[in-house]
């Protein structure tokens, strides 16, 4: 058996403040739209931490400083390959807000954010940002449906 297999790497970052807000994106994306927070692909070479720093820089104006990593999330895609998002956050960040192309961006309390219209999954994903017993997320089908698992 191989041990090797394709994957497409990517990160997300949440981004919090010490009064009880984060950088949420509300994601223009037909395909996995809502709110979410900011992130996008891994160059190849480049680093995971070096990665989201320069994509929370494209998609929010914002420079994060000691982005810590505290999860992962993973799916099988259809042709057989691996999709991973390697989950950060950081409360250490400067500059000026800006949205992108891939969405507005904008400081919203916490519990508004879960209370808002989530993009697909995030209410679990949430949770491995937020809770310490949780570090992984993965997509599996059952059944030809997708659900997910917290470890």
């Amino acid at each position: 058996m191989a041990r090797a297999e394709l994957v497409t790497l990517t990160n997300m970052c949440m981004i919090y403040d010490d009064n009880g807000n984060v950088l949420v994106q509300d994601r223009a994306d037909s395909h996995w739209g809502g709110l979410t927070f900011p992130g996008g692909h891994i160059e190849k070479g480049e680093s995971f931490a070096d990665s989201v720093i320069r994509e929370v820089y494209e998609e929010t104006g914002l420079t994060v400083e000691n982005p810590r990593l505290c999860g992962i999330k993973d799916w099988e895609r259809e042709d057989g390959s691996r999709y991973l998002v390697v989950f950060y956050k950081t409360n250490h960040y400067s500059g000026t807000l800006k949205s992108s192309e891939e969405g507005e961006v904008k400081w919203m309390p916490l519990e508004e954010m879960r209370q808002g219209n989530l993009a697909d999954g995030m209410e679990g994903m949430l949770k491995v940002f937020l809770e310490e017993e949780f570090s992984e997320f993965h997509y599996f089908k059952d059944h030809g449906e997708w659900k997910y698992e917290l470890r």
